[in-house]
């Protein structure tokens, strides 16, 4: 029996996938069609920015001088102006009002102070809400807490299996904050894009370093790689499947269009073989004879003649 087989009869591994997932957050950045802004200029300069408190990254247009990378910005988002970095400028095809955000102005000396100021605030309030939260017995597990750089407001990002009533924490946390206080419940994907950390393979997490887009993944995608179905081997810290089985997924799908699959017959030197194993990977391709034979042949070997495989002769 082999592990696809076993894991498959033994384990219910459908709970990785992402329909059992919270909704992934909302972008938290106001756009150009939010704000009511028809058009963009042909010659205004685009930026990619980052929030750094969510890891979101998104495409901001600036209207005065040029902003070099790592710059901080001041930028308006659904609970209030905030800071966004630099991260570059962007060439090409000019994206949709849609999909692009307003620099209001290049960040000043005091706000970076200020913003400072707020990460010490911040774990004095996380330590805070912690206790709070064990205190009013809530099934939740805070993961975030940030302060707005110009509204006095505190945003709390928390993950939970269930929704949770926590009205009576918010009022807890408004008489020791004296503030305006959102908590957020954001999904395992999204905690693992803000937090960071290291994958199975030894590199960061694909949603905080390389992309932070979460795409949904699916079991689809592991079968159609040949991927043993071991929840421990196919799922991330988070506990859904590894981001990776989706950005892979696009090579595997044109290997498949293109390579014969396993269970086909090809002929070679007047015989018919059995393909047993497609390697995309390697690009090799194993076939057995009926009398017990097998080979290995390069992928570029095969060709289709007809509808049918064929390896060409050397």
């Amino acid at each position: 029996m082999s592990d696809y087989d076993e894991y498959e009869d033994e384990e219910d591994i459908s709970a990785l996938e992402d329909n059992h997932e919270i909704k992934l957050q909302e972008r938290d950045v106001i756009t150009g069609a939010d704000a009511g802004i028809e058009s963009i200029a042909p010659d205004a300069p685009i930026y990619r920015l980052r929030l750094l408190y969510s890891q979101e990254t998104f495409l901001a247009v600036y209207r005065e001088d040029n902003l070099a990378p790592n710059t901080m910005v001041i930028v308006p988002t659904r609970y209030g102006k905030d800071l966004a970095q630099v991260i570059g400028a962007v060439h090409g095809k000019l994206p949709s009002v849609s999909e692009i955000a307003w620099i209001v102005r290049a960040a000043a000396p005091e706000d970076l102070e200020k913003s400072r100021n707020n990460t010490k605030l911040e774990k004095e309030a996380f330590d805070i809400c912690k206790k709070k939260i064990l205190n009013h017995k809530l099934e939740m597990k805070l993961v975030l807490v940030h302060y707005l750089l110009e509204e006095p407001k505190i945003l709390f990002f928390f993950t939970a299996e269930n929704r949770v009533d926590f009205r009576e924490l918010v009022k807890d946390l408004v008489s020791v904050f004296k503030m305006r206080i959102e908590l957020r419940q954001i999904g395992v994907r999204d905690e693992a894009r803000v937090t960071g950390g290291l994958g199975v393979c030894g590199r960061g997490y694909c949603c905080h370093c390389v992309s932070d887009k979460l795409k949904p993944v699916s079991l689809k995608m592991a079968k159609d790689q040949k991927l043993s179905l071991n929840s421990v081997k196919i799922s991330g810290p988070c506990g859904r499947l590894l981001c990776c089985l989706f950005y892979e997924y696009g090579f595997y799908s044109e290997q498949q269009r293109n390579l014969p699959q396993e269970g086909m017959k090809a002929s070679f030197n007047n015989e018919t073989w059995k393909i047993s194993e497609v390697n995309p990977i390697a690009c090799q391709i194993k076939l057995v004879h009926e009398d017990g034979r097998l080979m290995t042949v390069p992928a570029c070997q095969f060709e289709k003649v007809d509808n049918h495989w064929k390896i060409k002769s050397n």
